[in-house]
């Protein structure tokens, strides 16, 4: 069990690599680590390009393009502050470690996962239970976790590139755990490419994090694995979105589905672009629904950093 009586400071370790800027490691408990990863501030454009939607009608046609890709629309500009975010989605171990930590509005399930290890991303995870997590870490660590906001997730995700998939034009089964293969789906069949890729090996189950390349930030799992909750309620277009990296939310929440981000093991490669969106009812739990954390620290610890 954690050490629920040691000092929040104690378990902040800062430091610094050349390939991923700064970063902290929160200790949850003495054998399960938490890495936070510093992504700076910065101004990009979000949504969809021009080149994306010609390869999505190319893909889909004209029919389901309008269906179910004009959500990523329009392309916008928008400027993020600094923070951190997870190295890696939220872990079977660490949900394990901060579910046993006193409730804050709703018990959690030590182990809900349908695929289990302990290095896999948690699932079967719902908008709540997620908030339920960071609520418990804040009052554990004193610091403030959360969910990202949509566009803190996606600048984070891109992470300087305007290309589909933040490792290029293109994705491949030894960049990411999707489904990259051809699909039949009610008599239609999909194919499991985008742009000049190939096809793959189809795993059809979460792998543990960090077993393919990170992007320019340092982060992992950005494309497939599990969908990943975001702070934000869904809106069907991105008219009238927040230009400032902020959360959208509307006054009353609890009627509103939420936002996902990133794709997931079973989703063909157009459903893990960088821009893609998908939105679920807050207490949705499904096997390839997860989330990972971000953090705002004090400037002073900003500032600061260890050898």
């Amino acid at each position: 069990m954690p050490d629920k009586t040691a000092t929040p400071s104690r378990r902040l370790v800062i430091s610094r690599q050349t390939h991923q800027g700064q970063y902290f490691r929160e200790l949850l408990d003495p054998a399960t680590p938490l890495d936070m990863v510093l992504i700076p501030s910065g101004t990009f454009m979000m949504g969809q390009t021009e080149a994306e939607k010609e390869e999505l009608i190319r893909l889909r046609g004209e029919t389901e393009y309008q269906e179910y890709f004009t959500d990523e629309l329009p392309r916008h500009e928008v400027t993020v502050q600094s923070f951190f975010i997870g190295k890696y989605p939220i872990t079977q171990a660490q949900w394990l470690v901060v579910a046993g930590y006193p409730k804050i509005e709703q018990e959690l399930d030590p182990d809900p996962s349908n695929f289990k290890g302990s290095n896999r991303p948690v699932e079967e995870v719902s908008w709540d239970d997620a908030i339920e997590f960071c609520g418990r870490l804040s009052q554990h660590t004193g610091r403030t976790y959360r969910l990202p906001s949509e566009a803190e997730w996606d600048y984070a995700c891109r992470a300087g590139t305007t290309t589909p998939f933040h490792f290029g034009e293109t994705l491949s089964d030894k960049l990411a755990n999707y489904c990259p293969q051809d699909e039949e789906i009610g008599g239609t069949l999909y194919k499991g490419v985008y742009g000049r890729g190939i096809e793959g090996t189809y795993r059809e189950e979460t792998m543990d994090v960090g077993k393919f390349p990170a992007n320019q930030f340092g982060l992992y799992d950005m494309h497939g694995n599990v969908w990943e909750w975001c702070e934000d309620d869904w809106h069907s277009n991105y008219k009238g979105a927040p230009a400032d990296g902020s959360a959208w939310v509307e006054n009353d929440r609890k009627s509103s589905n939420r936002l996902l981000r990133g794709g997931s093991w079973l989703n063909l490669p157009e459903y893990c672009r960088s821009s893609v969106r998908f939105d679920n009812a807050r207490d949705s739990r499904n096997y390839n629904l997860g989330f990972r954390v971000s953090c705002v620290l004090p400037r002073i610890l900003l500032n600061s950093s260890s050898p």
